[in-house]
C-alpha cells in the first residue's frame, strides 16, 4: 500500500499544479523507493511554486511501515502490542526543484496498529493521546474529523495496518 499528502505552496491554482505532480509520479512508479519517488516528484517542481509531500509505504510481507517527508506534514503510529508511539521529525523544507535531504524511516508494524498522516490544516491538541484512546482506524477518523477546522485546507489518512 502506497499512500500520500501533497500540500501544494500557498493557494488557488499554482498550489493545486505542485500538488498534482504527486500522484501522477506514484501512479507511474509505484514500485519505487520512497526516496526515489520523492525524488522523481522534485524534479518535476521545477518552475512550480512547490508542495509539502509526505508517502508512507506499507509492505504486508516483511510487515514494514515506511515514512518519508519534505515539509509540515506529520506522521503518527501507535504500536499497539507495545504500546509505543511513533512521531519521526518530517524533514523541513518543500519540494521545489532544488537539491533535497531525503530521509526514509522504515518501521515494525503488526495488525491492528493505527497510523495517522496529517497536513498542518489539522491542529490537535494531543495527538498521542487521540490515537492510543482510538478504538478502531474509523474512531480515529471520526474524532480527527471533529476536532479539525473545516475553513482550512486540513488533509488526513488514518489506518490499521494488516487487519
Amino acid at each position: 500500500m502506497l499512500c500520500a499528502i501533497a500540500d501544494g505552496l500557498g493557494n488557488g491554482p499554482v498550489a493545486k499544479e505542485s500538488a498534482d505532480v504527486i500522484p501522477a509520479i506514484l501512479e507511474q512508479y509505484p514500485e519505487e523507493t520512497l526516496d526515489n519517488l520523492l525524488l522523481k516528484c522534485n524534479e518535476l517542481m521545477v518552475q512550480k511554486r512547490g508542495a509539502a509531500v509526505a508517502l508512507v509505504k506499507v509492505d504486508y510481507k516483511t510487515q514494514t511501515i515506511s515514512y518519508s517527508c519534505v515539509g509540515n506534514i506529520k506522521f503518527y503510529m501507535y504500536q499497539r502490542a507495545t504500546g509505543k508511539m511513533i512521531y519521526p521529525l518530517p524533514v523541513m523544507g518543500y519540494l521545489s526543484g532544488r537539491k533535497q535531504k531525503i530521509n526514509t524511516q522504515t518501521y515494525a508494524c503488526a495488525k491492528d496498529d493505527l497510523f495517522l498522516l496529517h497536513s498542518d490544516g489539522v491542529v490537535m491538541n494531543s495527538p498521542k493521546s487521540t490515537i492510543k484512546e482510538s478504538g478502531s482506524a474509523k474512531c480515529l477518523y471520526e474524532t480527527v474529523y471533529k476536532e479539525i477546522e473545516h475553513g482550512d485546507d486540513a488533509t488526513f489518512i488514518v489506518g490499521s495496518l494488516l487487519s
